[in-house]
């Protein structure tokens, strides 16, 4: 099975977002069906729970609603070690742990909405790096 690494940002997003129309929502929605393997680590664990406690998210999800959000995705998503070290990659040293999360869990792809870390590393120690919208393109060709 395919194995997925989703940014922070596309997983707040994908909480909040309308399946029918929101890019991340949907890879939410395909992932509950069991349609690739979710990757995640504590790190991007705890970005995206001091992410729902940002005033956007806030104003769209509650306390408890986030707090289900991330236990589901500790008890479904395969939660790994940081095993290599990334640094000097992306931008933001915070985005090089989530790289660094792909490559440990020897993730097929990591999708993140950072579209000029997408451009500039479409491909990194053998992760594929895609857009939300890229994603979701190549998930309905391999159905």
């Amino acid at each position: 099975m395919t194995t997925v690494t989703v940014d922070t940002n596309a997983l707040a997003s994908g909480f909040v977002g309308d399946p029918h129309v929101s890019p991340p929502a949907t890879i939410l929605d395909a992932w509950r069906q069991r349609l690739f393997t979710l990757a995640l680590s504590e790190h991007i664990l705890t970005e995206l729970s001091r992410t729902f406690t940002l005033p956007y998210f806030r104003r769209r999800l509650s306390t408890a609603e986030a707090e289900v959000n991330v236990l589901l995705l500790r008890q479904r998503a395969r939660i790994v070690p940081l095993t290599v070290t990334v640094a000097g990659v992306a931008t933001h040293p915070e985005d090089d742990l989530v790289i660094a999360t792909a490559v440990s869990a020897s993730a097929d792809y990591l999708v993140t909405g950072d579209r000029p870390l997408v451009t500039r590393v479409p491909t990194y120690e053998g992760v594929r790096l895609l857009s939300p919208r890229e994603f979701l393109t190549l998930l309905a060709e391999l159905r």
